[in-house]
């Protein structure tokens, strides 16, 4: 569940940002959420210890990047745009989302290659976590987004870069 926390405050925004998500839309986001914190595992576990350094110096300055850049186009839009706003269903805004969301996945990953542990059941378990929990918080935020309309639409914005700088701060030990 904790590698989902992330996913799921985004999927929350996600929600806020499509205001009427439809089911295909809670699927496609929650479904990509859930894969790739399946997919980063096993990445992390496959690559070892000789791949863990070169991650360990970037990951959290990704994530942080992807989703302030996000959260600020959200948070823009929100603003200045009446009609065109932010779908993060659409493939490319998903997978920048997904691999921002899941890049701490792929640490544990490598936690697994060096307690020597199955990559199997945790893989389906952090998947099928994230997708439930996910699909839940997409369709939440859409009942949020009703409730407090614009002024929302911003608050997803905040969420998503609070999120990144919680990343970067955990990161470099200030958090």
């Amino acid at each position: 569940m904790g590698l989902a926390m992330d996913a799921v405050a985004v999927s929350i925004s996600c929600g806020i940002a499509l205001k009427k998500p439809r089911i295909g839309q809670a699927l496609r986001i929650s479904g990509s959420f859930g894969i790739f914190q399946a997919i980063m595992p096993v990445l992390g576990w496959l690559a070892g210890l000789s791949f863990r350094k070169l991650i360990e110096r970037y990951d959290h300055w990704t994530a942080f990047c992807l989703l302030a850049f996000i959260g600020c186009r959200m948070i823009y839009e929100s603003v200045h745009l009446a009609e065109k706003k932010l779908d993060p269903s659409k493939p490319g805004v998903l997978f920048v989302l997904s691999v921002a969301t899941s890049i701490d996945a792929l640490a544990v990953g490598l936690s697994f290659a060096l307690l020597k542990t199955g990559i199997t059941g945790p893989v389906l378990i952090i998947g099928a976590v994230t997708f439930v929990l996910s699909f839940v918080a997409v369709l939440s935020g859409r009942r949020i987004g009703l409730l407090f309309e614009k002024k929302v639409e911003i608050a997803g914005g905040l969420i998503l870069i609070g999120i990144g700088a919680k990343i970067l701060l955990d990161h470099l030990g200030v958090w």
